[in-house]
């Protein structure tokens, strides 16, 4: 993606190579020794480059063709009179220490760029060896020792500890702990623990405390399904589990630092903070400015189920959405808590993967997102897989009723958690999303937003374009079968009409080119796409401010797929969790976009002037209805209403 070398870099050459040029001249006519004179070749020879490079690549510079043009003009002439001054006064031509620095220019990128793709090879190849052809899914190489470390547990601190670590917030004292360039702060509640009689109650917020306790292991996963390719199912899980992680630079700051909150996917039944693909300590140390919060939330049965058909029932109101009440509650905790760590409470971006950034949409949309944030990043968030009635959360509640043999609300809460848990992994085909009731949450929440609900939300919003196949590696493929089986008859309850049969027609022909499982899997992909798509429309139409953003990178191995992982990582920076899932991160593509998420969480236009990152051209990132395309390596920007389906009409269908 970036240029090996670049015009700019040629015009420092001719800057540096005045510098060595002099500097070892001055030196030798002066009587110096050789020893003295490569110093001072060197030392004015980097002096000069790093000067010139600060002029050459700055933004005044870079920012119009004009001011490149007289940058190099007034180069050239330095070297000219330099060149002069030397041959007339020195009797040295620096035409040799030029042709030198030229070379230099060309051969270090190459030399570069050689033992990276040899570096990347041998990453693809450890990945080829232990995946295969990537047909088994994901498969993690996890040691017993890297599950214990991840599994301690914190405690509370009664003796001395290091006040330099520590932070003190309104419900507590919490010791952090130094890694690399930043100190994390690991496991800090943000509400009470949701067990005992807080059960599928709404979270409650923390008393006021003076207690210390550690901050340096991550807090209990949710209890959750687990699939044949989750990482999640190697940590301890809990119901007491609400808990948040965050990240700052040791750099000092002059300024409060914006914030960026991840929300997790999982697709509302499994996930968690401490998955390695969402680790934010990467990130920081790229962009110190910014401080890197990410949090858990309730999932599944004890997350999102109705029981107000159950006797006893009207004791858990909020059951329906708790694990939206639950990112409600840490987003209030960050805003009242954030300065503490450094963060700027008044800047805050979410950033939400899958089921995470359908959250952020339904927050927002429901009008519980007013003041808790102003930007939000969600990628592969689609509002269609919210329930438009408490219906099927209902229907859920009794028949967890049956799988655990039970009369009524009394008799559920008495269950232990290990007994929820299975019974969790027996329904997990029938778990429920979040659902709309009418009252919190609108039946319609696209036209919500079109009506403004979202208002004062600056949104990017994220597609995946190959998501099918990382789901296949998640669930594995006998529950990937049923996945999509069920989707497809959600969609035929759906569509009617011309439209109805023209989705049949293509699955028909889909089937007969690649087999029933693909063809559906390409269906079912499409509407997804078309979810997320009208999601934007309305919000765009509401008045917010859309950037569209179109993930069509190839998998390294096609069967493993490449989407919300592979975007995930690279918008991160987390290149070694990427190799767990199979693939090898692109460091130039995720330096520039990284560059760009950057822009966004500091409120500033999205678009890089040339050489902003060295090597990379100038890009303006087009709000709605332009994309930012990532294909191949590349950005490009562009409209997508033609990559999203293939039936003729679904698309007019979709954002109607």
């Amino acid at each position: 993606m970036k240029k090996l070398f670049t015009i700019d870099d040629f015009a420092v050459a001719f800057i540096s190579a005045l510098g060595y040029g002099f500097g070892y001249s001055i030196a030798q006519v002066s009587g110096w020794p050789a020893p003295a004179c490569l110093v001072a070749c060197l030392a004015l020879g980097i002096l000069f480059e790093e000067i010139v490079s600060k002029i050459a690549f700055s933004k005044a510079v870079q920012k119009k063709p004009i001011n490149r043009i007289i940058t190099y003009v007034v180069i050239l002439l330095i070297f000219l009179i330099g060149q002069y001054i030397s041959i007339r006064w020195l009797g040295v031509s620096l035409m040799e220490y030029l042709s030198e620095e030229l070379v230099y220019a060309v051969v270090l990128p190459v030399l570069g760029f050689v033992v990276n793709m040899l570096i990347r090879g041998f990453r693809e190849r450890q990945i080829r060896k232990r995946y295969g052809d990537g047909s088994g899914g994901f498969v993690f190489d996890v040691s017993e020792k890297d599950i214990e470390e991840t599994n301690r547990q914190n405690q509370a601190i009664t003796g001395e500890y290091d006040a330099a670590l520590a932070v003190k917030t309104r419900t507590g004292i919490f010791v952090g702990e130094r890694y690399k360039k930043t100190l994390c702060f690991l496991g800090v509640p943000y509400a009470k623990p949701p067990v005992g009689a807080l059960r599928w109650q709404a979270p409650e917020p923390l008393p006021d405390s003076e207690q210390v306790f550690e901050a340096k292991n991550f807090g209990a996963s949710a209890i959750q399904v687990e699939h044949q390719g989750s990482i999640l199912k190697l940590h301890r899980q809990s119901e007491d589990c609400l808990t948040l992680n965050i990240c700052v630079s040791t750099e000092k700051a002059e300024k409060k630092r914006p914030v960026v909150v991840l929300f997790h996917h999982g697709g509302f039944t499994c996930g968690g903070t401490v998955d390695p693909l969402l680790y934010g300590a990467n990130y920081v140390i790229n962009h110190p400015e910014t401080v890197f919060v990410s949090f858990n939330y309730r999932l599944g049965i004890l997350g999102f189920i109705d029981f107000s058909e159950v006797p006893g029932g009207e004791a858990c109101p909020d059951a329906l959405n708790l694990g939206l009440l639950d990112q409600l509650a840490a987003l209030r905790w960050i805003k009242e808590n954030i300065s503490a760590f450094g963060g700027d409470p008044e800047k805050i971006t979410v950033l939400g993967f899958e089921a995470g950034a359908t959250s952020i949409f339904m927050l927002a949309a429901g009008g519980h997102a007013k003041g808790l944030f102003k930007r939000a990043f969600l990628f592969d968030g689609n509002p269609a897989a919210i329930y438009t009635s408490p219906a099927a959360s209902k229907a859920l509640a009794k028949r967890l009723l049956e799988e655990t043999k039970t009369a009524d609300m009394q008799e559920l809460l008495a269950l232990d958690a290990d007994t929820l848990k299975a019974a969790a992994q027996r329904l997990w085909q029938e778990m429920c999303a979040p659902s709309c009731d009418g009252e919190r949450f609108p039946f319609d929440l696209a036209q919500a937003c079109k009506e403004g609900a979202a208002s004062g939300v600056e949104f990017v919003i994220g597609f995946p374009a190959d998501e099918m196949k990382v789901y296949r590696s998640s669930l594995g493929e006998e529950n990937y079968a049923k996945f999509i089986d069920a989707a497809l008859a959600d969609l035929r309850s759906t569509l009617d009409g011309p439209l109805a049969q023209a989705a049949e027609d293509y699955l028909a022909a889909q089937t007969a080119a690649s087999g029933a499982l693909e063809a559906k899997s390409k269906l079912i992909e499409q509407v997804n796409l078309l979810g997320i798509y009208r999601s934007a429309v309305k919000l765009a139409e509401g008045g917010n401010k859309v950037h569209l953003l179109y993930w069509a990178e190839k998998p390294l191995l096609e069967k493993l797929g490449s989407g919300m992982m592979d975007a995930a990582a690279t918008l991160l920076g987390n290149g070694e969790a990427l190799q767990m899932y199979g693939s090898v991160l692109n460091k130039d593509l995720s330096e520039t976009l990284q560059t760009l998420l950057q822009k966004f969480i500091a409120g500033e236009s999205l678009q890089l002037y040339p050489n902003e990152i060295h090597g990379v051209d100038a890009l303006s990132w087009k709000a709605y209805p332009k994309a930012l395309i990532v294909e191949d390596g590349k950005l490009t920007c562009g409209k997508i209403d033609d990559r999203l389906t293939q039936i003729q009409g679904l698309l007019d269908f979709a954002v109607q």
